[in-house]
């Protein structure tokens, strides 16, 4: 007797290949649009060049997650000024940009991972801007019909602290300053890759900090605060040390803040739930899981860190005390790595303008800070690290607009010459 078995997919089974058929239907949907506009301009008797198809978009800026928001706000605030076209691509439902009225700025979700993603590998543009790095490496592609990829950096420490060809493939990075640029040229030198513009920019989410952190006013009555705010995974603080670290620090009776890094929650939950519930009854630990870092920048007397980029933040934008554990990053899947035996400039800076805390330190940690002692010496060398760190303050915005519309009309220009040549 043949029996027909009912076929049971786990609900986690189901949602991946449901993701899969999405993706796989946004794909074919835009490689069709793909070809439509290829034929179409194919009958049109155009030529190659920039494609000026209908769905072509001189400016596009592409922003992966709402956190990038305010790397990208002072470029749309400076086209939306100078009355400039631009188109906004977005992965966030919520994207603050869709709280804005602009009139210039045109903003669009277009779905998040491969569903972006396939729109993106087909788009038509003079000039695409973006955080996310992996160009050509991973599922972002370049499109044929783009002329210009510019990645805009979101750190003012190591370029090279990117997955491995990071930035290989893009066209042009924007710099926080002079210091990223050296290793960047080694690496194209070594792997035999172009030379891409390294421009010297600012640091855009910096500039808006330094606004924002200024109009939160002072504590009345401010308890002393420690700021722990750590980077992720096996070498973070947070995970290495945890109640080692945590516990001296909540029989202090200061106020403590611990920030943990935004990809903790996602990568590292168990460990959080552990030490919240750890400390659930102490009133001295404050958990913070705001999106912006300010507000915890601003009441912290000192941070506590490890390699985590908002070292940088707090330094250049409070100008106090760090103090930092050392950590023994593996470097092997990131782009430093292939610098051999040179040292990350983030490190050498971060040895100069902060206090080292070692483990065997921990039990007496209330004595080792009060102990601490802000010298001539460490603030000259954060007022270098943020000079040498974080140039153009406050003109970012206008730096990255004047850079992508010279290169935009510096591409119509090649090619209203290559049309009189062909004449």
């Amino acid at each position: 007797m043949n029996m027909i078995l009912p076929l049971y997919i786990d609900p986690g089974t189901g949602s991946m290949l449901f993701s899969i058929l999405i993706g796989a239907a946004a794909t074919l949907f835009f490689l069709a649009k793909a070809l439509f506009l290829k034929m179409k301009v194919f009958f049109s008797g155009k030529k190659s060049g920039i494609p000026q198809d209908s769905s072509y978009k001189p400016y596009v800026i592409y922003n992966e997650g709402k956190q990038y928001w305010n790397t990208f706000m002072p470029v749309v605030e400076e086209f939306e000024k100078r009355k400039i076209a631009l188109t906004y691509y977005t992965s966030s439902k919520d994207d603050p940009i869709f709280e804005k009225k602009y009139e210039f700025v045109k903003a669009e979700f277009i779905g998040e991972g491969n569903t972006a993603f396939a729109k993106l590998n087909m788009m038509s543009a003079g000039f695409v801007l973006m955080t996310t790095p992996g160009l050509q490496v991973y599922q972002l592609k370049r499109s044929k019909r783009v002329k210009h990829y510019s990645h805009v950096l979101h750190m003012p420490n190591d370029a090279t602290t990117y997955r491995l060809f990071g930035l290989d493939f893009f066209d042009s990075v924007l710099l926080t300053g002079n210091h990223q640029a050296g290793d960047l040229r080694f690496l194209e030198k070594q792997r035999g890759i172009p030379e891409k513009d390294l421009v010297v920019v600012g640091c855009p989410y910096l500039d808006v900090y330094q606004k924002n952190i200024a109009e939160i006013s002072a504590e009345d009555n401010h308890p002393f605060t420690v700021l722990v705010s750590p980077s992720w995974g096996d070498v973070g603080i947070l995970k290495r040390y945890g109640e080692k670290l945590l516990d001296p620090l909540s029989q202090t009776g200061w106020r403590i803040i611990v920030r943990p890094h935004p990809q903790s929650k996602k990568s590292e939950p168990e460990m959080l739930e552990n030490l919240e519930g750890r400390y659930k009854d102490n009133p001295n630990i404050v958990w913070d899981y705001e999106r912006q870092n300010i507000f915890s920048l601003k009441k912290a007397d000192v941070m506590i860190s490890d390699f985590s980029g908002i070292i940088f933040d707090y330094t250049f934008l409070c100008d106090k005390p760090v103090m930092y554990v050392k950590a023994d990053m593996d470097l092997r899947p990131y782009d430093a790595y292939d610098l051999g035996d040179k040292e990350l400039w983030q490190y050498s800076v971060l040895k100069k303008f902060g206090i080292e805390l070692k483990e065997e330190q921990f039990p007496q940690i209330k004595s080792v800070i009060q102990s601490l002692s802000d010298s001539k010496e460490l603030a000259a060398a954060r007022h270098e690290a943020k000079k040498e760190a974080w140039c153009f303050q406050g003109e970012s915005g206008a730096k990255i607009a004047d850079y992508m519309i010279q290169t935009v009309k510096k591409q119509e220009a090649e090619n209203a010459s290559k049309s009189e040549e062909k004449k």
